[in-house]
């Protein structure tokens, strides 16, 4: 695994591509702590800040020392996982801040659940719940809390990634994929509450935008409404969201929308025109014309794609 590097510019800083060779696993680990340790990267005492076009996550066990994300500069404390969007600004890293830590660094590219997995990595490139990997860098990582008790489980599915990424047994890339979606999973679990979360990373506007969105996705719904119901004025709550985020409220919401027909296109034998109706989009056309332009494909292919026997996908 090597990283290139994008020299920075005005507006950016120096941003780094994950590039694995042919063959190889698009997945790297890393210990967080002093005198790094990583599988397939190169790691130095120290990195200016950057970016990265790739997510990932950071999870500490331990409490002790400094992480800079974006203008803030986080105390680590045990139990926390930082969630790094492609994009996210990290401040430059000294292995001194890291000199009393102990954590785990995991790094993939967006294709690393492999494309025989209709829409799988869509779920958490775009799914807006999934709040943490698709913020378009504006915010820096953001914080999630592990709670005490899930909290020894994280270290050991990480170690257990590590090894297989390190030791190359028969069958390793089937484990390590598998480790990596379970921590997925476990991301999203923790992420489930997209509203907190981003109230606990101080931002309150936000927090109501998608809580409107939420709650209203699947009845017509504009940036006027968005905004009447957060007391601001469309202008400034498109410039707003789209600096904090990198996408538009509009985008948010046919995204809310996409995600809700993916659901029902897996899970149920709905016709397509009444699953659009039901994600916001009384017009058939309307809604297979937005789908095909998200996903590349219409919802028919989409469902057909999945590969599931359609009499068995229980009604919902």
């Amino acid at each position: 695994m090597r990283t290139v590097r994008k020299a920075p510019s005005r507006e950016r800083p120096a941003t780094y591509s994950l590039l694995p060779a042919p063959g190889e696993l698009p997945v790297a680990t890393w210990r967080l702590e002093h005198g790094w340790e990583s599988t397939g990267w190169q790691s130095t005492d120290s990195f200016e800040e950057h970016a990265h076009d790739f997510p990932g996550l950071a999870y500490f066990q331990t409490a002790g020392g400094l992480l800079r994300t974006g203008r803030r500069v986080w105390q680590i404390e045990a139990g926390d996982l930082f969630v790094i969007a492609p994009g996210d600004v990290m401040g430059q890293v000294h292995a001194s801040d890291l000199a009393q830590a102990h954590g785990w660094g995991v790094f993939f590219t967006a294709d690393a659940l492999g494309p025989d997995v209709p829409g799988a990595h869509l779920a958490w490139r775009t799914h807006p719940l999934l709040f943490p990997f698709v913020r378009g860098g504006a915010i820096g990582a953001l914080r999630l809390r592990v709670p005490e008790p899930e909290r020894p489980e994280w270290p050991a599915r990480i170690q257990a990634l590590h090894d297989e990424l390190a030791q190359r047994r028969d069958g390793y890339r089937e484990a390590a994929l598998a480790h990596l979606t379970l921590l997925l999973v476990g991301v999203s679990r923790l992420a489930a509450d997209v509203v907190g979360d981003l109230r606990e990373n101080r931002e309150p506007l936000l927090a109501e935008v998608f809580e409107v969105i939420e709650r209203r996705y699947p009845q017509p719904l504009s940036l006027r409404d968005v905004a009447a119901a957060v007391s601001i004025s469309p202008g400034h709550l498109t410039s707003t969201v789209r600096r904090r985020t990198g996408r538009t409220v509009q985008e948010w919401i046919t995204e809310r929308r996409m995600v809700q027909a993916r659901r029902l296109l897996a899970a149920t034998d709905l016709p397509i025109s009444e699953i659009g109706r039901r994600v916001g989009f009384p017009d058939a056309g309307y809604f297979a014309r937005t789908f095909g332009k998200v996903h590349g494909m219409s919802p028919a292919q989409w469902r057909r794609a999945g590969g599931a026997d359609p009499g068995s996908r229980p009604q919902r």
